[in-house]
C-alpha cells in the first residue's frame, strides 16, 4: 500500500474517543488509549443494520453485516463467524464460537484489529493474552504478513502456547498473572513503528465481537432471546453485545432487548463482588508486582507453563483481576437489567463433562456460562450461551490436559 492509498484509506474511518472523559482521538493515529486518562477508547461510529430481508446470498461470515462494520471486508479473511446455534434444553441454545479458524470467538475481532493494523503499517504488531486472544491476533497477523509479539502470562495453557507459536509469533511470557502481561505490552506498546493489538483498549475489537449477537439475531430469524448470557473477563463479548443490542433496537428491527447476564469464576470475580456491592467500577487495588519478561520459544514457553503453580481458576480466559472497561461492563449489565453469576471450579469441570456427553468438547471458560445457568438460574426465560473455546486448546479442567 503506497503512503497515498494509506492516508485514503485512513480519512475513511471513524475517530475514537474516550468514553471517561470524551477527549478526542483522530482516525488513524497511533494511540492505543487515551492520551489523558489512559483508558480504552471508543469508536465514535453508530451504523445501522441491514434488515433481514438484505441478508440473504450475503457472504457467509461475520463480513455480511457490512453496514455495521467500520472496515471494509479485508483480504485477510478465514472465513471467521456464521457459528451454529444448537439446543441444549427447551429453553436454552448454545452458539459453537469454538468453531472459528483458531478454535475461539477471539477471531471475531483479531481480523479487525488486523486489518486496521494493514491499514497503519506497522513495522510490528504486539499483544497480550491468557492465550486465545494472542493466538487469533497471531494467526490473523500471519495472514497479513504482520510481524507479531505475544505477552502471555506465566502458566497459560502449553497447547495455547504451542499453537501461538506455530502462526509464527514471537513469544514474552510474563512472571506473574494475566494483570502482569497486559502492562508489560502496554510498556511497550509506544515504541515507533508499534500497533498494539489490544483486544481491551481498541474499540475495533468490539466491533468484531459484536457480530456474535447479529449471527444470534439473525438466526432466531429476527428477534432474541430473553437473556444473552456471556462469558466476563475484560469483557469483550459482553461489550460487543451490548453495542448489537443497540444497533438492532435503535433500528427497530428488536421490539425489545434482552437481558445481559455476566459469568465470572468465583475465583476470580471482580466485577461480581463489585456488582454485589452495588459499585460502579472496581473495589480495592491491584498489588500485583510489576513483571518481569523472558523471551522464549513456543516450546520453552510451554515447559515453563508446565513447572508453573496451578491458576485461581481453570476458566484462565475470565480470569481477570482489574478489567480496564470494567466501570462499562457493570453499566451494560444494569442497562440492559441483567445480573453477575458466579461458578465454581467444581461446576465448570462438570458442564464441561456434561457437553462432551452431549458431543461438545469446550475448553473451561467456554462452559463457564452453561454451568450458571444449566441448573434453572434463568427460570425458564430463553438464553443463548457461547462455547468459546475448544476443548482442545486446554483439555479436561483438572484433568491430565489429554
Amino acid at each position: 500500500m503506497t503512503a497515498e492509498t494509506r492516508r485514503t484509506a485512513l480519512a475513511a474511518l471513524p475517530d475514537c474517543f474516550c468514553p471517561a472523559d470524551g477527549t478526542r482521538v483522530p482516525a488513524g493515529s497511533p494511540e492505543w488509549a487515551c492520551p489523558l486518562c489512559r483508558g480504552p477508547l471508543d469508536l465514535d461510529f453508530s451504523p445501522t443494520p441491514a434488515p433481514l430481508t438484505s441478508l440473504t446470498g450475503r457472504v457467509n461470515s461475520l463480513w455480511r453485516y457490512a453496514e455495521c462494520l467500520p472496515l471494509p471486508a479485508p483480504a485477510i479473511s478465514l472465513g471467521e463467524g456464521r457459528t451454529p446455534l444448537v439446543e441444549l434444553t427447551g429453553t436454552v441454545r448454545a452458539k459453537l464460537d469454538f468453531l472459528m479458524p483458531t478454535l475461539s470467538f477471539k477471531d471475531r475481532g483479531a481480523v479487525m484489529l488486523a486489518a486496521l493494523a494493514g491499514r497503519l503499517g506497522p513495522d510490528r504488531v504486539i499483544a497480550d493474552s491468557s492465550g486465545n486472544a494472542g493466538t487469533a491476533v497471531a494467526a490473523y497477523c500471519a495472514r497479513a504478513g504482520l510481524p507479531c509479539t505475544v505477552y502471555v502470562p506465566a502458566g497459560t495453557s502449553p497447547k495455547k502456547l504451542a499453537q501461538i507459536g506455530a502462526h509464527g509469533a514471537r513469544l514474552e511470557v510474563v512472571d506473574g498473572g494475566r494483570e502482569s502481561a497486559a502492562r508489560a505490552a502496554r510498556a511497550a506498546a509506544d515504541a515507533p513503528g508499534t500497533f498494539y493489538a489490544s483486544h481491551v483498549h481498541n474499540p475495533y475489537f468490539l466491533q468484531g465481537t459484536k457480530t456474535y449477537v447479529h449471527e444470534v439475531w439473525e438466526d432466531l430469524g429476527g428477534r432474541l432471546p430473553d437473556a444473552l448470557v456471556v462469558p466476563v473477563g475484560n469483557g469483550t463479548l459482553l461489550l460487543g453485545a451490548a453495542l448489537a443490542v443497540r444497533e438492532l433496537h435503535a433500528a427497530g428491527l428488536i421490539a425489545k432487548a434482552p437481558a445481559l447476564y455476566a459469568v465470572q469464576a468465583a475465583a476470580v470475580a471482580p466485577l461480581a463482588e463489585a456488582w454485589r456491592a452495588g459499585a460502579d467500577d472496581l473495589l480495592g487495588e491491584s498489588t500485583e508486582a510489576a513483571p518481569q519478561v523472558v523471551t522464549q520459544t513456543a516450546a520453552s514457553a510451554a515447559a515453563t507453563a508446565a513447572a508453573t503453580p496451578a491458576a485461581a481458576t481453570s476458566a484462565e480466559g475470565i480470569a481477570i483481576p482489574r478489567p480496564p472497561r470494567a466501570r462499562q461492563i457493570l453499566s451494560a449489565v444494569r442497562e440492559f437489567g441483567g445480573g453477575f453469576l458466579t461458578v465454581t471450579d467444581e461446576q465448570i469441570a462438570a458442564a464441561q463433562l456434561d457437553l462432551a456427553a452431549r458431543g461438545l468438547y469446550v475448553e473451561s471458560t467456554g462452559v463457564a456460562c452453561w454451568a450458571a445457568v444449566r441448573d434453572g438460574a434463568l427460570d425458564g426465560r430463553t438464553a443463548v450461551v457461547p462455547l468459546c473455546g475448544a476443548g482442545a486448546k486446554t483439555g479436561v479442567a483438572g484433568g491430565s490436559g489429554v
